[in-house]
């Protein structure tokens, strides 16, 4: 990541983008349970708090490794929300 600013953005994006794959699910799939898309849409919302927790901890000794971590982090999650959203029946 080039600074804090830009991984913000990042987790903001991403994760908007995914809460944003579920409200579009649910509107498109009103016959259906939305149950299930509103756990992924507070899975994504906690997410999002723990890895901007995460960027915002000033006590960390290696900033660059730990900047590098949230980035990874956020990609796991991030696909991982990504596929539970593509098994919504």
């Amino acid at each position: 990541m080039a600074n804090v600013r830009d991984l913000k953005k990042d987790i903001n994006y991403v994760l908007g983008d995914i809460i944003e794959a579920a409200y579009v699910w649910e509107y498109t799939n009103t016959d259906k349970d939305n149950k299930k898309s509103e756990a992924i849409i507070d899975e994504a919302i906690e997410t999002f708090d723990a890895l901007i927790a995460k960027v915002n901890d000033k006590n960390v000794e290696n900033r660059k490794a730990h900047f590098k971590a949230i980035g990874s982090e956020l990609e796991v999650k991030g696909s991982a929300l990504i596929e539970k959203i593509n098994k919504l029946v």
